[in-house]
C-alpha cells in the first residue's frame, strides 16, 4: 500500500533534485524512498562537509592533470611578483 507524504523543501533544492534523480533515469520518489529505507535500516543519517566534485570539474581537472604530466599550457616560474606582473602584462 502506497502513502502520501507531504514535505516542505527549498524550491531549488526540489528542482535540482529532480534534476538529479532524471538524470539517473528515476523519479523522485524512488529517491525520497531509498533514503526513507536506508535510514530504518541504520537508524542514522549521515551528514557530509565534504565537497564531492561534479562530473564537469572531474573532467576540467583531468585535462589539467594532463597538460601538467604533457608539460603543456604552463607558465615558467617566476623570481619576484614584478616579474610575474611584467610577464602578464605583455600577454
Amino acid at each position: 500500500m502506497k502513502s502520501v507524504i507531504n514535505i516542505k523543501a527549498d524550491k531549488e533544492v526540489k528542482e535540482n533534485a529532480q534534476k538529479v534523480a532524471q538524470e539517473l533515469g528515476l523519479p523522485l520518489s524512488v529517491v525520497v524512498n531509498a533514503f526513507l529505507k536506508d535510514f530504518i535500516r541504520n537508524r542514522s543519517i549521515a551528514f557530509s562537509a565534504t565537497p564531492r566534485m561534479t562530473p564537469t570539474l572531474e573532467n576540467l581537472l583531468g585535462k589539467v592533470e594532463k597538460d601538467i604530466s604533457e608539460n603543456k599550457n604552463m607558465s615558467k616560474t617566476f623570481s619576484s611578483v614584478d616579474e610575474a606582473n611584467e610577464y602578464l602584462d605583455n600577454l
